[in-house]
C-alpha cells in the first residue's frame, strides 16, 4: 500500500469524501421515484387536509347519513384516531333522525316513492331497489316521470317497451320487474340531476340508439350495473356516487368491484367521494387489485390530499423500508421532476467525489508514477455506471411487468338474481424489492469493489519492481487471469444465487442473481480499459524507445 498523502492533498480527499457521503445521503433519503409513490409524499400531501372522520362529519351536517355510514366503516378500518368520536356523533344523529336512515338522507324528489316507504322492514339503511319491489311503487314513479319535460327521461322510459334483451327478462313480460325497476330508477336519477354530465351524454346516446334500433345493446350493461349498485346502496349513497362517475365505464367498474370485493366497498366508496373522482378510484383498483385497496387505505389514513395525490398519479406505493427526508418530501411533492433530477444528480456527484477521494487516499503515488493510467474521466465513467445501476435497483416497480390484477373485469354470463363474484384465489400482487434482495446486491457489489482494489494493487506492485519494461509487460500478461477474476466471481455469484433460489433457501429474484454478473462485467471492463490497457501502452512505448536507442 503506498504511503498516504499529507498536507493539502490529505485535506482535499477528506473534503471530497465528506461531500460525497453527504450527497449520497441526500440521494438515498429524497423520497421520489419514477413509477411509484413514497409514503412520505402521501403524508405531506395529506398534511392539513380533511381527515376521513372529518369528512364523515361534514356529510352528517349535510343530512347525508347514508354516505356517512360507509365513511364511518372506512374510518374504523383504517384506524382513524377520530373514528370513535365520529361513531358517537353518528349514533346520536341516527337516534334523532330515524326516518332518514332507510333512504340514507332526505331529498324532496323522494316524495313519489313515499307510498312504498313501508317496504323497509326496519329503520336501518335499505338498498334503493327494495322500495320498488311492489307494483304500486313502480306505477307511482312511472306516473311521476311520464310528465317530465326532459327528453332524456322520456327516451329511457321508452326502452321499457323493448323485448330484445339478453340479460334481463323484458320489462313488459312476466318476470320483467327487475328491468322495469332499474329503468325507472335510472330515469329518476336523470330527472333529479343525480347523473354527471358525462354520464348523461353517454346514457342518452345509448338509449336513443336502442329505441331507434329496437335492441338494448350496450344500454343493457348499464342497467345491469345499476341493478348491482341498487341492490347494495341506499338512495343517497347511490346518487352521491353517480355524481362523481364521469362515464359508463366507471359505473361498470364500481359495480364489478362491489361484486368481487364487497369487503373493500366502504374504503372504495369513501375514497371516491373524498377525492371527488370515482373514475380515478375505480381505475386504480382495477389496475392494482388488492394491493391497490391497501394503498387507498394508507392514503385515506393521511387525509383528503393524500387520496387525491394517489388517484392523480395512478402509481403503486413503495414499502417505505427506511427513514425519509421530510423536508425533501415537500420539495418532491411540489416539483416531482426537479426532485427526481436532483436525486440522481446527487448520487452521480456523490459517487464521483468518493471515487476521487479513494484515488487520492490509496492510489495517489501510483497515479503519479503511472501518468495516463488514471485518466480523470475514469471516475466519472464509473460514477455514471453505478448511478445507472442505482437507478435500476432503487426503482422497485421499474422492471416489474404489469401484474394481473385480482379485480380485472372478466367476461361472465350474468344471471339476474345470481350475480356471483369470479374466483379471485389465483391473484397476483405487487411486490417491492425486499431487504434480502438489497443485501444480496450490496454483497455482490462489495466483492467486486474488493476485486477492483486487488487488481490496482497488483498493477502498482509490478510497476514498483526494478526490472526492465519488457519484463514488466510479461508480468502484466501473466496476471490476465487475475484481471478477469471479477468476471469469474460474477458468474459464480449468479450461479450460486440461482441454485439457492431453486432450493428455496432464499427468495426467488432474478434481479439479485444477475446483478452479480453485471457487477463482474463492469469490474473487468474498468480494470482492463481504464488501467491495464494504458499501462501496457506505456510499457510498449518504453520498450520501443529503449530498442531504438
Amino acid at each position: 500500500m503506498p504511503p498516504s498523502p499529507s498536507g493539502p492533498r490529505s485535506a482535499l480527499w477528506q473534503v471530497w469524501f465528506g461531500l460525497g457521503v453527504g450527497l449520497l445521503l441526500v440521494a438515498w433519503l429524497l423520497p421520489v421515484n419514477v413509477k411509484s409513490l413514497n409514503p412520505a409524499l402521501l403524508r405531506e400531501a395529506g398534511r392539513d387536509t380533511a381527515t376521513l372522520a372529518g369528512f364523515g362529519r361534514d356529510l352528517l351536517e349535510l343530512d347525508k347519513p347514508g354516505p356517512a355510514a360507509l365513511v364511518l366503516e372506512a374510518a374504523r378500518k383504517i384506524n382513524d384516531p377520530a373514528a370513535n368520536e365520529f361513531g358517537a356523533t353518528y349514533d346520536s344523529y341516527a337516534l334523532r333522525h330515524l326516518d332518514l336512515l332507510p333512504w340514507g338522507g332526505w331529498d324532496v324528489a323522494l316524495e313519489p316513492l313515499l307510498a312504498s316507504r313501508n317496504a323497509a322492514s326496519s329503520a336501518a339503511s335499505q338498498p334503493v331497489l327494495n322500495f320498488m319491489v311492489t307494483q304500486q311503487a313502480r306505477e307511482n314513479l312511472r306516473r311521476y316521470l311520464s310528465v317530465s319535460r326532459l327528453p332524456g327521461v322520456q327516451t329511457l322510459l321508452k326502452t321499457a317497451t323493448l323485448t330484445s334483451t339478453q340479460r334481463f327478462v323484458p320489462a313488459s313480460k312476466p318476470g320483467g320487474q327487475p328491468l322495469d325497476a332499474v329503468i325507472l330508477l335510472s330515469a329518476y336519477l336523470w330527472q333529479t340531476e343525480h347523473l354527471s354530465a358525462g354520464l348523461q351524454r353517454e346514457v342518452r346516446g345509448l338509449a336513443e340508439a336502442a329505441v331507434s334500433s329496437g335492441h338494448m345493446g350496450e344500454l343493457e350493461d348499464f342497467y345491469l350495473d345499476i341493478l348491482t349498485l341498487g341492490k347494495r346502496l341506499n338512495w343517497v349513497q347511490l346518487s352521491e356516487l353517480l355524481r362523481t362517475a364521469g362515464n359508463l365505464g366507471t359505473v361498470g367498474q364500481f359495480a364489478h368491484l362491489t361484486r368481487v370485493a364487497p369487503e373493500h366497498l366502504p374504503v372504495i366508496y369513501s375514497a371516491a367521494l373524498i377525492a371527488k373522482s370515482a373514475d380515478g378510484v375505480a381505475n386504480y383498483l382495477i389496475a392494482y387489485g388488492k394491493p391497490g385497496a391497501a394503498h387507498l387505505q394508507l392514503a385515506l389514513s393521511h387525509g383528503e390530499g393524500a387520496v387525491k395525490q394517489l388517484v392523480q398519479r395512478q402509481v403503486p406505493v413503495t414499502a417505505g423500508t427506511g427513514p425519509e427526508f421530510e423536508l425533501g418530501a415537500a420539495f418532491a411533492l411540489r416539483h416531482p421532476e426537479l426532485a427526481l433530477l436532483t436525486k440522481y444528480a446527487a448520487f452521480l456527484a456523490g459517487i464521483f467525489l468518493l471515487l476521487r477521494a479513494v484515488d487520492l487516499r490509496l492510489f495517489s503515488t501510483v497515479e503519479q508514477t503511472l501518468r495516463g493510467a488514471f485518466p480523470r474521466m475514469g471516475s466519472g465513467l464509473i460514477a455514471a455506471i453505478l448511478t445507472f445501476i442505482f437507478f435500476v435497483f432503487s426503482e422497485p416497480f421499474l422492471l416489474n411487468a404489469a401484474p394481473l390484477s385480482d379485480y380485472k373485469i372478466k367476461l361472465t354470463i350474468p344471471v339476474i338474481g345470481a350475480l356471483a363474484a369470479p374466483d379471485t384465489a389465483a391473484s397476483t400482487t405487487l411486490t417491492t424489492m425486499d431487504i434480502s434482495t438489497i443485501l444480496s446486491i450490496i454483497v455482490f457489489a462489495t466483492i467486486q469493489v474488493g476485486m477492483y482494489v486487488i487488481c490496482l494493487q497488483k498493477i502498482a506492485e509490478i510497476f514498483r519492481q526494478s526490472v526492465p519494461a519488457a519484463t514488466k509487460l510479461k508480468l502484466m500478461e501473466n496476471e490476465e487471469n487475475l484481471f478477469d477474476g471479477g468476471l469469474y466471481i460474477g458468474i459464480a455469484g449468479t450461479a450460486t444465487a440461482l441454485v439457492l433460489q431453486v432450493l428455496h433457501l432464499i427468495d426467488a429474484n432474478l434481479l439479485a442473481a444477475y446483478s452479480s454478473n453485471l457487477f463482474g462485467i463492469v469490474c473487468v471492463a474498468l480494470v482492463k480499459i481504464r488501467h491495464v490497457r494504458p499501462c501496457k501502452r506505456q510499457l510498449i512505448l518504453e520498450i520501443q524507445q529503449s530498442t531504438s536507442a
